[in-house]
């Protein structure tokens, strides 16, 4: 191991290559290209920077939420939410999933990044879309007309806002043409007539991604055309109707992207294998159909939108994008048991779990993502996706609950994994406190998953209501207040405040380990590999595996979800005193 002793900003960006600008991953054993490392840099490195902005801003949403401290005032509020949601929420996902696609494609491919001038137009694009939403909600003429993350119209938004949206979707279209072509390629030319499970599910999240991208495109020129006075009116419904195809849509990108992580890194740290690559690919496909309806939802209490389409959005079309995450909730550590038994490592029930490698960041990072994505985000994504259990969650305090479970715990948790896997890997730096490091997850994972719970507990439970400064005191202009939740509350605002500390610690340990971690030379990584390596010697097939250790798991997570199917009913008839 070498130290550093040259510029560190500048080696970020070089590495020993062969002639043809490629070199073979010690961990992965795959052919990378130059050209693959330095736009994944890229684009993680400004994720990354998009993600201290949004956490700056959590810090004063949440201590604001928090009653007790009260930190901002109703106008301020708005505006930092705003501030948070889009670095957070947008484009802290959008920037990694590109990287994760050029991770799943060319890398996993073994080529070359086609276009690469394409890719840097692609991030030009986004990053001035970026810096333009965030400069535009912060100058807004009034902070009570900062457009959140939904931009509602009528609500006077400056156009330059949602031209800026309209530029970095744009950007973000721009940068995922590389990653197609690369498939292309692959299709045409490859000497496989099949994508790699992990090609696979990266190509799934870009058409999903399209999708999306689209109905958010079309949604922001809509109101850019009406504030723009190109158009005299605007229909409301018509545009939450579009929005909510990218306002919903760009969460089913960080759904799909986020498993294809999952895949990828459980494989390579942990050992896993594919118990079905059949299985898994049609859990993939069912996606295509059934993902976006999900964002139906959010439109449940819209009467602009029929009986027959809620109860068709929210009942059989919801329940095969359902299926599809519990084949993977199943699939994933399902290949990790069989992996680590076929090596011989960790007996009876859980051994295979136990004596995993839960002292690497990579590998407790995904394994925690997956246990916390499915308790908290998937399950009560199903259950609040109901038409009718749906009217206790809806617009309350316990929505927030959720898409923090799925994007800020699940999602953010897997792409920690990916960055500290990248950072070993292709900047070949050490991390500046192997203890920091591991320790990250497990602070990080441990006070968001107590905060998430809080928002849900005090909306399901006492329907605090989201985007309100205050609830405890008095609900303004009314006599009402909810000060029965200010136990909820209060350790909610503690434990948000401890889950920006364990954000930033992610921060400094990520960003210090760049700048300041000791150079690995060639094979020093290695030590991310499963015991016996990728492709151990012998072993029984995975066919033959014994999984009863992920049966049992999942008769724990089915009965969670009863539960909590059960309760929610409950809860719901609660709100009227039938036959009493």
């Amino acid at each position: 191991m070498s130290t550093n002793t040259t510029n560190p900003i500048a080696d970020l960006f070089t590495n020993d290559y062969d002639e043809d600008g490629f070199r073979r991953c010690s961990v992965t054993g795959l052919d990378v290209h130059r050209s693959v490392e330095n736009y994944v840099k890229l684009f993680g490195l400004t994720a990354v920077v998009s993600l201290v902005v949004g956490g700056l801003f959590a810090f004063f949403v949440a201590m604001t939420r928090w009653e007790l401290v009260g930190l901002l005032g109703p106008g301020d509020y708005y505006a930092f939410l705003s501030m948070h949601a889009w670095n957070l929420l947008i484009f802290w996902m959008v920037f990694m999933e590109i990287a994760v696609l050029y991770v799943g494609g060319p890398m996993v491919l073994g080529r070359r990044l086609p276009l690469t001038k394409v890719a840097a137009a692609g991030w030009v694009t986004m990053f001035l879309g970026a810096v333009g939403v965030n400069v535009s909600t912060w100058l807004t003429e009034s902070p009570n007309q900062a457009p959140l993350l939904t931009a509602y119209v009528p609500l006077p938004v400056s156009p330059w806002f949602y031209a800026s949206a309209v530029v970095f979707l744009l950007g973000a279209t721009i940068a995922a043409v590389p990653f197609f072509a690369a498939i292309w390629k692959e299709k045409k030319w490859g000497e496989s007539t099949t994508l790699p499970l992990i090609a696979f599910g990266a190509f799934v999240t870009s058409i999903i991604a399209v999708e999306a991208i689209l109905g958010g495109i079309a949604a922001f020129a809509y109101a850019l055309a009406w504030r723009l006075e190109l158009i005299a009116s605007v229909d409301a419904g018509l545009y939450r109707q579009w929005y909510w195809i990218i306002g919903h849509g760009s969460q089913q990108i960080n759904l799909v992207a986020m498993i294809t992580v999952w895949y990828f890194l459980t494989h390579v740290v942990g050992g896993a294998v594919v118990v079905s690559e059949k299985v898994s690919r049609s859990a993939f496909i069912l996606y295509l159909f059934f993902i976006n309806l999900g964002a139906a939802h959010h439109l449940l209490v819209d009467p602009g939108v029929s009986t027959g389409w809620r109860i068709w959005n929210t009942s059989y079309a919801f329940y095969g994008a359902a299926f599809a995450s519990m084949v993977h909730a199943f699939a994933i550590p399902a290949g990790i048991e069989a992996g680590r038994r076929g090596r011989g490592l960790g007996g009876g029930l859980f051994g295979w779990l136990t004596s995993a490698p839960w002292r690497n960041p990579v590998f407790s990072a995904t394994v925690f993502s997956v246990i916390l994505f499915g308790f908290l985000g998937g399950i009560t994504g199903v259950v609040m996706g109901q038409m009718q259990v749906n009217m206790t969650w809806h617009n309350t305090f316990a929505t927030v609950g959720h898409f923090h479970a799925t994007v800020a715990l699940g999602t953010s948790l897997a792409f920690m994994g990916l960055v500290f896997f990248v950072i070993k890997t292709m900047f070949r730096r050490s991390y500046i406190s192997d203890r920091l490091a591991a320790a990250v997850p497990y602070v990080y994972a441990g006070t968001m998953g107590v905060t998430t719970l809080m928002m849900m507990y005090a909306g399901i439970l006492f329907g605090v209501p989201r985007r309100t400064v205050e609830v405890v005191r008095n609900i303004p202009g009314t006599e009402f207040s909810l000060s029965a939740a200010t136990p909820l509350l209060t350790v909610f605002g503690l434990f948000a405040a401890l889950a920006v500390l364990g954000g930033l610690l992610f921060v400094v340990v990520a960003v210090g380990s760049l700048l300041f971690g000791d150079d690995l030379e060639q094979g020093e990584a290695t030590e991310l590999l499963p015991q016996g390596g990728l492709h151990p010697d012998g072993g029984e097939s995975v066919h033959a595996a014994d999984l009863r250790g992920t049966f049992t798991l999942c008769l724990v997570f089915i009965a969670v979800f009863a539960a909590s199917y059960v309760l929610n009913w409950y809860l719901l008839t609660q709100l009227w005193s039938i036959g009493v």
